[in-house]
């Protein structure tokens, strides 16, 4: 694959839930190596984003092609172990009995929950050496309905980084992590994003205080009309909020402007670059 070739592209791909429009117009690429922040208030769709790059969801209109296949016309467990994630959804699916190891090691054939796969030492050496580096080494022999939300997001940042995957997406990875956990991810991420030059990662956050360094494409969704505080009027008034769509993708630093994060939240907010870390608060 050489590294011109589009991993991720979604064309003018709209969703639709009871009628109500989630996401619409939206137009993205990511290439061979590419380190992308998809960034965005709550509840604007991004997750709804993810579901479909993850090849767990399916647009209502427009077109997804992942890893070369189109998503619909080809079956996606064919190619979903090529595709690292790490999402609150995702955490749903694995039975509460479930030994972390586990959870991390059955990435390499795309299941949640294992039954009678076995895995090479190999592949178990990975997983417990993936656990070390976040330091969860002590979850092993654990139970995954017994951990706490900060262990849980670091178990499965290691499922999402196990298979070596070609795509890897990281769905509000800090989630639960206090100081130190944030700080010990955000270094690891921070690695991919300056070592990793042939892996594409999309991380998703809302927080610019959780962007690693080494990602250097951005891409902020916000509503079609209006900002965050319009949203919140309409659903006050009950009315249902416009779609999410992207309204920007380029670089960090002409996308992460004063300006246009005011519009997008509604309210002035203060952009800072510091050190390569980026922070925000009301002006």
């Amino acid at each position: 694959m050489r590294s011109s070739e589009v991993t991720l592209r979604l064309s003018d791909v709209e969703l639709r839930r009871r009628r109500r429009v989630i996401v619409t117009n939206v137009n993205f690429e990511a290439r061979r190596g590419e380190k992308w922040i998809l960034f965005g208030p709550n509840g604007i769709g991004k997750s709804s984003l993810v579901t479909m790059m993850c090849t767990r969801g399916f647009p209502s209109s427009g077109t997804i092609d992942i890893l070369g296949n189109r998503l619909g016309k080809v079956d996606v467990f064919s190619y979903r172990n090529r595709i690292g994630i790490s999402s609150s959804e995702l955490s749903q699916a694995f039975p509460p009995q479930e030994d972390p190891l586990d959870a991390i090691v059955t990435a390499l054939t795309a299941t949640t929950g294992r039954w009678k796969e076995t895995y090479d030492s190999r592949s178990v050496d990975r997983a417990r050496s993936l656990m070390e580096r976040f330091a969860i080494g002590y979850l092993e022999g654990k139970q995954m309905f017994r951990l706490s939300q900060g262990e849980l997001t670091r178990v499965l940042i290691c499922r999402a980084l196990m298979a070596d995957p070609d795509l890897l997406i990281l769905d509000e990875p800090t989630t639960g992590l206090d100081l130190g956990g944030r700080e010990i991810a955000l270094r690891a991420f921070s690695r991919i994003g300056v070592e990793d030059d042939s892996r594409t990662v999309v991380l998703v956050t809302h927080r610019l205080e959780e962007i690693p360094r080494g990602f250097d494409h951005v891409a902020i969704m916000g509503r079609r009309s209006g900002s965050e505080a319009d949203a919140y009027t309409d659903n006050v008034a009950g009315h249902d909020p416009q779609p999410g769509t992207l309204i920007y993708t380029g670089d960090l630093e002409h996308g992460f402007t004063d300006e246009r994060l005011s519009d997008l939240f509604g309210f002035p907010i203060r952009v800072e670059n510091s050190h390569g870390r980026w922070s925000a608060y009301a002006a």
